[in-house]
């Protein structure tokens, strides 16, 4: 067997009940989100277990209650023995990343998260923004697209998730009218997300430079476990590197795709996603399909994960 990945998923996977039936049954899991209720101002466990759903899709919940989820099931995972050679995180999953990867402590990655998820809502107070998955165009066609679709307004390629996905990001009148670019252009299909702002765009800077504020306050490690970071797709491990990629990955792309290529390359054949939803295994089917892909979200993955390793 060659190296293991853990990868961790970001806004969007989360879904009410999610960590529930693994409280109930392993301390481990309990102890995280009971440390994330004592961390923040919000009750993440009921959150997550109960909902309800209005409240659990609010940004600045969304992101602590996947952290807490996410670092939850890993925790659990290291007390099974099974531990990454390598970890990533999709997005807001990549304070996940560098929680597994010992670089931030799990109290502080909360109060990050709780702390971005406000400040992406206020860079868009007034739901100017939003975002579109453009489906079945290259990478090299969609930032064609946003270019022609830039004299409507902002718009930019938001998240490089797998061949033929590419998530755009703006300004809502041009990422609009640049998804009917996309399907003239010959798109299978260019949808309009149900997200809260216009995230992984220039849009979001102002939430970056407050973001560097908070970030200026927390210790950073250098990584026990490398993690291969959003905004580059490289593998890092100084300490120093961290902050600034994640204080750039908030208005920059996510490149996905081009991370998990980079840990195939390294030697890595199986990827576990940690944490809720199956959202990053979809995407490994259409980068790579002779990598095993894997997922940990409840009770049932749980057991037929371990059965597969």
């Amino acid at each position: 067997m060659g190296k293991v990945a853990f990868i961790f998923p970001g806004q969007g996977s989360q879904k009410v009940g999610m960590g529930f039936d693994l409280a109930e049954e392993f301390s481990a899991v309990k102890e995280i989100f009971e440390e994330a209720d004592n961390s923040i101002d919000i009750d993440v466990s009921k959150l997550c277990f109960e909902g309800p759903e209005e409240d659990l899709k609010k940004t600045a919940n969304t992101q602590p209650a996947i952290l807490a989820t996410s670092i939850a099931i890993y925790r659990l995972l290291l007390e099974k023995g099974i531990e990454p050679d390598v970890v990533a995180g999709h997005s807001l999953g990549e304070y996940s990343a560098l929680v597994a990867g010992g670089v931030l402590d799990f109290s502080d990655a909360i109060r990050l998260v709780r702390k971005r998820g406000q400040l992406m809502t206020e860079a868009d107070p007034s739901g100017k923004g939003t975002m579109a998955a453009i489906i079945g165009l290259t990478a090299d066609e969609v930032e064609k697209v946003c270019e022609e679709g830039s004299q409507y307004g902002v718009v930019e390629p938001a998240n490089f998730n797998c061949p033929g996905q590419v998530v755009i990001s703006g300004e809502k009148e041009a990422v609009t009218k640049t998804a009917d670019l996309a399907k003239d252009a010959g798109a299978k299909k260019a949808i309009v997300l149900n997200v809260s702002g216009p995230f992984h765009s220039s849009l979001m800077k102002s939430a970056g430079d407050k973001l560097a504020k908070e970030l200026e306050e927390v210790n950073f490690n250098d990584a026990k476990i490398p993690v291969v970071t959003n905004i580059n797709a490289k593998f890092t491990n100084q300490a120093e590197e961290f902050s600034n990629s994640l204080i750039k990955q908030i208005s920059g792309s996510v490149r996905w795709e081009e991370s998990i290529k980079a840990m195939i390359e390294d030697g890595v054949d199986t990827f576990i996603e940690v944490g809720p939803g199956r959202v990053l295994k979809g995407f490994m089917r259409r980068i790579d399909r002779s990598v095993t892909a894997l997922n940990i979200e409840d009770l049932r993955s749980l057991n037929k994960t371990l059965k597969k390793l």
